[in-house]
């Protein structure tokens, strides 16, 4: 899963472990959901996004293609 939790994370100055602790998991939670080796599920999503000050669409789906047709 390509996400943007790590540039969030560094957008608000918080270390993994600062974050984990925010909503409570492992650092290594964060780790592995940095490098698209864990999937988390709709809860932790949004309290990572809660955390960072993002939505949903900023830090879990990818951009949009301008030139779909």
């Amino acid at each position: 899963m390509e996400n943007k939790v790590k540039i969030s994370r560094l957008q608000v100055n918080l270390t993994q472990q600062q974050l984990a602790e925010k909503i409570n998991v492992t650092r290594q939670t964060i780790s592995l959901i940095e490098k698209g080796k864990y999937n988390p599920s709709l809860k932790l999503c949004i309290d990572i996004c809660r955390a960072v000050n993002k939505t949903l669409d900023d830090v879990f789906w990818p951009e949009k293609e301008e030139n779909v047709e």
